[in-house]
């Protein structure tokens, strides 16, 4: 059961910021964003996590993201493991970059984020390189 509990926290919490991340947002992840234990226990011991549960933990809609990978003429069949992984990679880049362009809206003391707070943190970090001229 210890290990079942650990592998819960592993999957369900994100892992603590580093120094550099710290420093960029000047802020640290939600605790109310993690998952409880007891949610993660039987995904672990039923082995791969069910669609119900996958739904539970992604943020975005997964069939919507289904119908954008399909969108792609390459793409025929996306599993819904594929399908949760894409959404969660994509909550991570909003979160990441919206973090980022928050520095920006609180130096010009606002509270809330701007397409040039956007833009700025584009422009500053070397992560968002391949964004530069998107937002035009």
């Amino acid at each position: 059961m210890m290990c079942c509990q650990r592998m819960a926290a592993v999957v369900a919490a994100p892992a603590a910021p580093a120094e550099s991340e710290l420093d960029r947002s000047g802020t640290e992840e939600d605790p109310r964003e993690a998952v409880s234990e007891e949610e993660g226990c039987p995904q672990q011991q039923a082995g791969a996590p069910s669609s119900a549960s996958h739904n539970r933990l992604a943020k975005l809609p997964l069939s919507r993201i289904k119908t954008l990978m399909k969108a792609d003429p390459d793409v025929t069949l996306a599993s819904q493991d594929s399908v949760f992984i894409i959404a969660k990679a994509t909550e991570l880049f909003v979160e990441t970059i919206a973090k980022d362009a928050l520095v920006y809206a609180q130096q010009g003391k606002r509270k809330t984020l701007q397409r040039k707070d956007l833009d700025n943190a584009i422009d500053a970090i070397d992560e968002f390189a391949f964004l530069e001229g998107t937002l035009d």
